[in-house]
């Protein structure tokens, strides 16, 4: 017979079967509560709550990645190259080197910084510019990077980035283990670009003489005289040789159509040498409307109107230039000089704009052949003051004003460059 005591225990033990465990009556409250608050914020109940978090489900802290660089001469790839960057993690830091210290180390910049500014931060996929960064990564910068700006990883290309004494730039970042690298965008490089202008200045200089049509090749198609086997010129700068692929116009367009009722801005150009005067018209030209449509012309057009040895960059190396611009939403690559009724009504144009600074203002007095006589017919044309007094021509001014000092920085470079393209192996990579 069991004891009292016994009888007692086999209660408990019953009851304990049949009572919920305190970690489920746990839950289930948890459960009603939480269902409740839910309900209540969905009707509106309890206001107060809006702004909680619950336990667990913290926002996740988004991946910021840093790229530096001169920016000189700013081209597609180095709008590429911050695609890419960009591509790596959730907001993307830039870093742009002084004036100073791409002088100290490459020699003097075509651009200062106030311009190089301008077009970093106009590069859509830029969220954030950090102006003067030096031009290795030291320390006490990139303590800075981390603990201020909240940088993850520091990018750079897979072609060398060496200093005067030979060390690698990027060393302390790669020790860090904090480094990635992209892959380098083949066929342009500021040295190249430079090289193409003094490569007009030697041959005005030296009086030989070339039909329009060789110009035209030689200059908007990277192709110029006494190329060598290895692909450079004989005492001058590597030409480069520009290979366009769907794909990289895809990778650089919105994707985007205009809504039924947007008023969709149009303005036409060559857009040469891409600088910041481009950009602060275009950032003018948005502010307008709700879609900005940019037209390029052909290098055909660009040469018949501004000389043999334009363009310098030819029709799809000044597409993409446009492309990666944060206020450019569309291009007509290839558009015509005359922009006629059946254009405007095709791309529902509701205003033509020009600047007032521009490489040929001829146009205003011209009746029979004005570009823009239809749609200043249609009442739909406007001229908006340039913010800048920069063309393409006060661009190739600077380097032939100071060729001599351009051509020696592009001879220093030039051996860096060959080194990178005898040795140039396969690398994943867009």
């Amino acid at each position: 017979m069991a004891s009292d005591g016994d009888a007692g225990g086999g209660c408990r033990h019953v009851l304990e079967k049949l009572t919920p465990s305190r970690n489920a009556v746990a839950v289930l409250l948890g459960g009603f509560v939480l269902g409740a608050s839910v309900l209540a914020l969905h009707l509106g109940y309890m206001p107060q709550l809006a702004g909680l978090r619950l336990p667990g489900r913290r926002k996740k802290r988004p991946v910021r990645v840093y790229m530096d660089g001169c920016f000189d001469m700013m081209h597609y790839g180095h709008c590429n190259a911050l695609r890419q960057a960009h591509a790596l993690g959730d907001e993307l830091v830039v870093g742009v080197v002084s004036d100073a210290e791409i002088t100290a180390n490459k020699g003097p910049p075509v651009t200062p910084i106030n311009e190089r500014l301008i077009m970093v931060g106009a590069v859509k996929w830029v969220d954030e510019v950090i102006p003067d960064a030096p031009y290795a990564i030291t320390e006490e910068f990139m303590k800075r990077l981390f603990n201020e700006y909240n940088i993850d990883y520091i990018i750079h290309g897979d072609d060398p980035c060496l200093l005067p004494d030979g060390t690698d730039a990027y060393a302390l970042a790669k020790k860090a283990g904090r480094y990635k690298q992209i892959k380098r965008t083949e066929g342009v490089s500021s040295t190249d670009i430079v090289g193409r202008m003094l490569l007009c200045v030697r041959e005005r200089s030296s009086g030989d003489h070339h039909t329009h049509s060789s110009l035209q090749r030689q200059f908007s198609h990277g192709h110029g005289p006494r190329v060598d086997d290895g692909g450079s010129p004989r005492g001058g700068t590597r030409i480069s040789h520009f290979l366009p692929t769907s794909r990289r116009i895809v990778q650089f367009s919105n994707g985007k159509s205009p809504d039924p009722h947007a008023r969709i801005i149009y303005i036409d150009g060559a857009f040469d040498l891409f600088h910041a005067g481009h950009v602060e018209i275009l950032r003018l030209a948005k502010a307008l409307g709700d879609f900005l449509l940019v037209g390029i012309h052909t290098d055909q057009t660009v040469s018949f109107n501004r000389g043999a040895h334009r363009p310098i960059m030819n029709l799809h190396e000044r597409s993409l230039s446009v492309l990666a611009c944060r206020y450019v939403d569309e291009v007509i690559i290839g558009a015509p000089r005359e922009i006629s009724k059946d254009m405007i009504t095709t791309f529902n144009i509701s205003l033509v704009v020009h600047g007032t600074i521009a490489e040929n203002m001829d146009y205003i007095k011209q009746e029979r052949s004005n570009p823009y006589s239809i749609p200043m017919d249609m009442g739909i044309f406007k001229i908006i003051e340039s913010p800048l007094d920069i063309t393409t021509s006060t661009i190739i001014k600077r380097i032939v004003a100071n060729h001599e000092a351009f051509q020696k920085r592009n001879e220093r470079k030039e051996d860096s460059e060959r080194r990178y393209y005898e040795n140039k192996t396969h690398i994943s990579g867009d």
